[in-house]
């Protein structure tokens, strides 16, 4: 077997490299990152390059009464461990390892670190998945648990698998998973309509949520996913409405303003609400206690200029926006303290320069923030500034075509983001430590992206 010292370097190597893209070293290719430049800026990803540790997914063996639940749930996992960008998944293996038992002797030729096995069992109407997670190296159990399942026909069936999987992977590198998430966006649902829609991490479960007959936009996650704030018309004026997913109930945010509310958010206590107001009275960001629908409160803005798109950090201590307060051809990105006050430039902006940043959109670990930028030739790509380094350093994780609307997976990890290539328009999700990148929707122009925190077990 392999010494405990290869194997255990080989997890912290992998850790540390998926870590070290934040931390300035590049790595890579030089000519991908001599194809576009920011003047002052650098621009590159480390791509991750040390050892991913091989985890394997034992077919799992099904009690009396099970049929064919076991392979589906078994399928859901191994997808979600592949997308989790943190392994080599091990499967189609050798019917000899697949028997009763776990041969750790075996396993370890076959270069697996970790093995997932598992047994369902019926339980009424729904089922037990009994789990175990071996460390193949030291050749015991590392984790054993007992994970309830609703029926296949049940609306949270496949979620709860999800959450099986996010469980792994915590069990197994100590972070956050994001399968058992979901992502909103908007989309075209026929003359010239648009509506807000969500899909699952894995690109699964795809539905309309809206029924605007209008124009919907800028989709909103509550904290707790419970609901989505969006943007449609409402008598001609936009308007922000907040939809509650599990009732279908919605409501009109009346903040008593004239003027159109753009760009809702939530602020991490989930009362409150930043948006903008475009027009009327006065125009800037304000926030607004959607729980006691009252206090509106001014945060940002100026005479001549809109700030728009504004993203909370995770203590909602503090703010990120657009403005286009230095001209409205060259849209920026500052950051500001979350109750308002001074701000400051944080996408690369010097004056006279120009340069168009937008969609902001902070990280759920803290440290940065994504947005898109016009590189050059009119295309625009993905963008992380680092906040440990006041946004001086960027990183470039998109090259091909034109990429638009970061939004942060609940990992911190992976972004979504609005792609367009040479064969069409689609969702992507982007692995910010090895680059990979995936499509969860081809050949549909979607827009405004917005990823959902970790979704609790319906009630």
């Amino acid at each position: 077997m392999r010494s405990a010292q290869s194997v255990w370097m080989g997890r912290v190597g992998r850790v540390v490299s998926a870590l070290a893209w934040g931390f300035g070293t590049l790595a890579g290719s030089g000519a991908a990152q001599e194809r576009d430049s920011i003047p002052g800026v650098s621009l590159g990803l480390l791509y991750e390059t040390s050892f991913a540790p091989a985890i394997a997914v034992k077919a799992f063996s099904e009690g009396e009464g099970v049929t064919g639940v076991a392979l589906q749930v078994e399928a859901i996992i191994g997808r979600d461990l592949r997308n989790a960008d943190r392994f080599e998944v091990l499967d189609s293996m050798p019917a000899s390892v697949m028997g009763e038992g776990v041969d750790y002797v075996l396993w370890d030729r076959l270069g697996a670190v970790w093995l997932v096995s598992g047994r369902m069992e019926s339980v009424q109407d729904s089922f037990v998945l009994h789990l175990q997670l071996h460390d193949v190296l030291f050749g015991e159990v590392r984790e054993d648990a007992r994970f309830m399942l609703p029926a296949q026909a049940d609306d949270d069936f496949r979620m709860a698998v999800h959450r099986i999987s996010d469980q792994i992977v915590e069990w197994t590198t100590g972070e956050p998973g994001m399968a058992a998430s979901r992502i909103a966006f908007a989309m075209p649902a026929g003359d010239g309509q648009k509506e807000i829609y969500v899909i699952d991490s894995d690109g699964e479960n795809l539905r309309r949520i809206t029924d605007a007959a209008d124009i919907a936009l800028s989709p909103s996650w509550s904290p707790d996913a419970s609901r989505i704030a969006y943007m449609t018309w409402v008598d001609g004026r936009q308007r922000i409405i907040e939809r509650w997913l599990g009732t279908g109930e919605e409501s009109m945010i009346d903040a008593a303003r004239d003027g159109n509310y753009l760009t809702p958010t939530y602020h991490p206590d989930g009362q409150t609400m930043a948006f903008s107001v475009s027009g009327g009275t006065r125009s800037g960001l304000f926030t607004y206690d959607v729980r006691r629908s009252c206090c509106l409160a001014y945060l940002s803005g100026g005479p001549g200029w809109d700030d728009v798109s504004p993203t909370y950090s995770p203590d909602g201590r503090w703010m990120a926006f657009n403005t286009n307060r230095f001209g409205t051809e060259t849209p920026q990105i500052m950051t500001m303290p979350g109750g308002g006050g001074g701000a400051e430039t944080l996408s690369p902006y010097e004056y006279g320069s120009g340069g168009y940043y937008t969609s902001p959109d902070w990280s759920p670990l803290g440290d940065f923030v994504a947005f898109h930028g016009r590189i050059r030739r009119g295309r625009y790509q993905i963008l992380v500034a680092d906040l440990r380094d006041q946004g001086r350093r960027l990183r470039q994780l998109t090259w091909e075509g034109n990429n638009e609307d970061p939004t942060w997976a609940p990992d911190g990890r992976h972004l979504a983001f609005v792609g367009e290539r040479d064969w069409g328009f689609g969702l992507f999700v982007v692995d910010v430590a090895t680059g990979r990148i995936r499509a969860l929707i081809s050949g549909r122009r979607v827009s405004v992206p917005d990823w959902s925190g970790p979704l609790a077990p319906s009630r």
